[in-house]
């Protein structure tokens, strides 16, 4: 009988120096004992700045004796960036469209009174700043009901989707499924939000009832892991911005 997880489904780190270095052809690399690393798809894992290069070379760097593949989620998100997305844009700005239709900025607590203020009160300038600067303009509703939006929004978040590039449009999806929201995700990419505050903002009803019934440790247990998920999502757009 074992405690924690099994070291052998991991494998074992094969490598003692990592750095960061210009790639052949442009752009950033990082080097394992001198050698360049490949993407699942046999791409050089290659990175548009150095910033990104760095934080990616510390992931590979913090390994200890077996090197934990899901917990690197920038290396994760670099390999999605570099060997997915260029091939499902459509579909990753189809994706995005659909958080639009059940976004959670647009879903106001029914009751009480002062959860439904504090959440209007935080997410509609968010909800603003998505219409003023993209011309993503949605409807709220009460509760969980999803309200139709505007077939003009969600070409809106298409378009904005689209225009990013592959590194971004990667940060955007990712970003739609930690928060539940597009338009959080929207913010924290163009850098109208940290991560971290939009992670806060996506957990205002939870942050309530915790208030109002105590803390749950496995619902605490999930929130930490996704905090985790957040501050690896405002890194990336950190780096990508050098």
């Amino acid at each position: 009988m074992t405690n924690g997880p099994v070291s052998h489904d991991r494998p074992k780190r094969f490598y003692r120096d990592v750095t960061a270095e210009p790639a052949e052809g442009g752009g950033w690399q990082i080097l394992l004992d001198g050698r360049s690393v490949k993407t699942p798809g046999r791409q050089l894992l290659r990175f548009p700045t150095e910033a990104l290069a760095l934080e990616v070379a510390e992931e590979w760097a913090d390994q200890k004796t077996h090197i934990d593949l899901l917990g690197m989620h920038l290396t994760r998100l670099s390999n999605v960036a570099l060997d997915r997305t260029a091939e499902l844009r459509e579909e990753m700005a189809e994706e995005v469209a659909r958080y639009c239709e059940t976004d959670l900025l647009c879903h106001i607590a029914e009751e009480p009174f002062e959860l439904a203020a504090l959440e209007e009160a935080r997410w509609g300038p968010v909800r603003d700043w998505a219409a003023e600067n993209f011309g993503v303009i949605l409807v709220t509703t009460e509760g969980i009901i999803a309200s139709p939006q505007p077939d003009a929004s969600l070409q809106a978040a298409r378009d904005y989707a689209l225009g990013l590039d592959d590194f971004r449009l990667t940060a955007l999806v990712y970003g739609c499924g930690l928060f539940g929201s597009a338009l959080l995700s929207m913010a924290v990419v163009e850098g109208a939000l940290t991560a971290e505050s939009a992670f806060h903002l996506s957990r205002i009803d939870e942050d309530w009832q915790a208030q109002q019934w105590g803390v749950d440790e496995e619902a605490k247990a999930a929130a930490d892991a996704k905090q985790v998920e957040a501050d690896a999502l405002g890194r990336l757009i950190e780096a990508l911005q050098d």
